[in-house]
């Protein structure tokens, strides 16, 4: 401390006398009383928010972030439904899909219209007391709590989708189901109250129109397929769902658009048939995103082409049809695993249990609420918490509980089954990617289920090269997951991360660092899950955990291991052809010269030269089997490879000017003869 001056301790203390002038006013201050709201009063304005009010603020958080987004995302979330209770009911789906423009004179600076979405399915229909909650409430539905593969997860789509369509146009949802094949249809039109969470129901009636017949004759594709019995057909459909949604929105084709999402849902679900009816006027329509073909494919004869299945088009109106007859193996619910809780999940499940069944014990809650815990091991969890098999739930306490959660992490346990998760599986990957695709190699991988977070998961991928794809630009990237495409936020899914950290050097492409590679490729990679962590409520990127990436690139060096086995082998064979090209170009005329010079027999001599020349460019006749490799006598046929012979760019072309041997002309070569068990049209193998 600093001493203080003796001269400052002798001097008295000045008392300041009490100022009589008005304190000056504070600039930028209120007193208590002008900034008004008291505690009372803030706790008066306080007030539940109802789901649906908060998303109809942010509708942006459920992909209605513009009018072209809005129009996507609701028919993706009524296609997803209508495919699920396909699946669920064992009924292979037939599903159309039917846009009407209900403003077809507006100007053409307009940037959206009005638009009727209607999306029908054969599925099993619904039953009338749960109309209103499945399309007139939000956070409502039957697979937000059970483990097992679904497209839809939380109940919010197709409800949302409703929702949007009453904010921009004011007109209800229109629903017919026919649940019962003896009984006829119901007649629902619907709307949701944003303060209640609840729907309002304006019509309900029963009607014999199902399917809708006014929707086999909006445009003249339509009525075309219908009359061929592809669309809306009453044997077909002789029971389901019937939506329509008046919103506001904007049909486009090309990258984003309901276009490219049903293709890919083709794709990835080559055992429903998808019928598309666009509307008669869109917005500036990009170019394809796909070359798919729209009619049989190049080089085959009519004769075969029935047994590939092609997408085709009729005035406007797309056709997709099914590739496979098979529906996807039924999947199971499953139980969590002690790997994926934690110490909170764990205390409510503790809770839970012990309303449900009083009086159970912790032996029975170990083998009852989790997979993978046989009686022996719950048995030791046990005595590790020390208590015994007759120990209560309801005597648990917390440290007990936490001590619980610890033996999860240590203990080793099996994974969790997968018997929950229904894979696309390599055949339906080639028979997707050969209807979607016009390319010349197919390859598909499919791998083991692994887990994250408790969770199994399996990762597949596919890729189709070279055909009718773009050369000279990057590969296309197509996500999936659950067997519904991700057409938003590529960069930010973990896929797509997994597809440029892939070193497609390897493989005989070329990759700028950190991209795409470049070339004729098609790169589709699969996500099948029983939750799939999504980055956001919308759905479209999957999150970037460790674990899923590192199998998404091992399925894809699978996949590029067999391009490159197959690219490496055309190019030698490619390189040989040539070199037989330019010798076959002189061996006439040498043989010429021969025979003027001593007299020989020239054509013997042309024999002998091209017999050489087979000889040292074997590799050009060489044949490849379905795998890239060389064929050998009895090799059996390789599974996820297919190879389109015709879509096969030339080897080289035929020489010019080749001199002839006298009296016969010279044998063309140059093109190495590449056969295949079918010659014509693709087969799987």
């Amino acid at each position: 401390m600093c001493p203080v001056p003796a001269q400052l301790l002798s001097e008295p203390v000045k008392k300041s006398k009490p100022s009589t002038a008005a304190p000056a006013p504070s600039h930028g201050t209120k007193t208590r009383a002008a900034r008004g709201a008291t505690a009372e009063e803030m706790a008066s304005r306080q007030r539940d928010i109802s789901v649906s009010e908060f998303f109809a603020k942010n509708r942006h958080l459920l992909g209605f972030d513009n009018p072209r987004k809005a129009l996507l995302t609701t028919v993706k979330e009524a296609v997803d439904n209508s495919l699920d209770a396909c699946e669920e009911a064992g009924i292979l789906p037939d599903i159309a899909v039917v846009i009407e423009d209900l403003q077809p004179d507006r100007p053409a600076t307009a940037k959206s219209s009005r638009y009727r979405v209607t999306v029908v399915d054969n599925g099993p229909g619904i039953v009338r007391k749960q109309v209103e909650n499945i399309f007139g409430r939000l956070l409502y539905g039957s697979k937000f709590h059970r483990l097992k593969m679904s497209r839809g997860q939380q109940g919010i789509g197709i409800s949302a989708a409703g929702m949007y369509g009453l904010i921009t146009t004011g007109r209800p949802m229109v629903i017919h189901t026919k649940p019962n094949l003896k009984q006829p249809a119901h007649h629902i039109e619907l709307a949701m109250n944003t303060k209640t969470n609840r729907a309002e129901v304006t019509v309900d009636d029963e009607t014999g129109d199902f399917p809708p017949a006014r929707l086999r004759a909006v445009t003249a594709g339509a009525k075309a397929l219908a009359a061929e019995g592809v669309l809306l057909s009453s044997e077909d459909f002789r029971t389901g769902t019937s939506v329509s949604i008046e919103l506001e929105g904007r049909y486009q084709k090309g990258r984003g658009s309901v276009d490219e999402f049903l293709e890919l849902t083709a794709i990835a679900n080559p055992h429903a048939r998808v019928v598309f009816v666009p509307p008669s006027r869109s917005v500036s329509d990009d170019e394809d995103v796909l070359p798919i073909g729209k009619s049989a494919p190049v080089g085959t004869d009519a004769a075969t082409a029935p047994s590939v299945a092609v997408t085709t088009e009729i005035n406007g109106a797309i056709h997709f049809p099914r590739g496979v007859q098979e529906l996807p193996p039924e999947t199971k619910e499953i139980q969590p695993h002690p790997k994926g809780i934690e110490l909170g999940i764990l205390l409510q499940m503790l809770k839970d249990y012990e309303v449900a069944e009083k009086g159970g014990t912790l032996y029975q809650f170990l083998q009852d609420r989790f997979c993978r815990i046989s009686a022996s091991t719950a048995s030791a969890m046990c005595t590790a918490i020390k208590c015994t098999s007759r120990t209560k739930v309801a005597d648990i306490e917390p440290p007990q509980a936490e001590a619980l959660f610890k033996q999860f992490q240590e203990v080793k346990l099996p994974p969790p089954p997968t018997d929950c998760l229904a894979p696309i599986g390599v055949r339906q990957l080639l028979a997707g990617m050969l209807k979607g695709v016009r390319a010349e190699f197919y390859a598909a991988s499919s791998r083991e289920a692994e887990v994250y977070r408790g969770r199994p998961f399996q990762i597949e991928a596919a890729i189709a090269f070279g055909g009718e794809l773009p050369a000279e630009e990057t590969a296309r990237v197509i996500r999936f997951a659950n067997r519904v495409p991700l057409l938003f936020q590529q960069s930010a899914c973990s896929s797509f991360k997994a597809v440029t950290e892939t070193a497609w050097r390897n493989y005989n492409l070329s990759q700028p660092r950190g991209s795409l590679p470049l070339g004729p490729l098609v790169i589709m990679i699969h996500m099948a899950s029983v939750w799939v962590p999504f980055t956001s409520e919308s759905k479209e990127a999957i999150a970037d955990y460790d674990e899923i990436r590192k199998e998404m690139k091992l399925a894809l060096m699978e996949c590029g291991r067999k391009l490159g086995t197959y690219l490496r082998k055309r190019q030698k064979m490619r390189r040989e052809g040539e070199r037989r090209d330019v010798f076959a170009r002189y061996i006439g005329e040498i043989a010429k010269a021969i025979n003027a010079l001593n007299g020989a027999d020239a054509k013997r001599i042309y024999e002998k030269l091209l017999e050489q020349a087979r000889e040292r460019t074997a590799v050009a006749d060489q044949q490849l089997d379905e795998d890239g490799k060389l064929v050998k006598e009895d090799e059996r046929d390789i599974d996820g490879v297919i190879i389109v012979d015709h879509a096969i760019a030339p080897v080289s072309a035929a020489p010019t000017g080749v001199a002839e041997p006298p009296d016969e002309p010279a044998e063309p070569s140059g093109r190495s003869s590449r056969k295949r068990k079918t010659a014509e049209t693709p087969s799987l193998f």
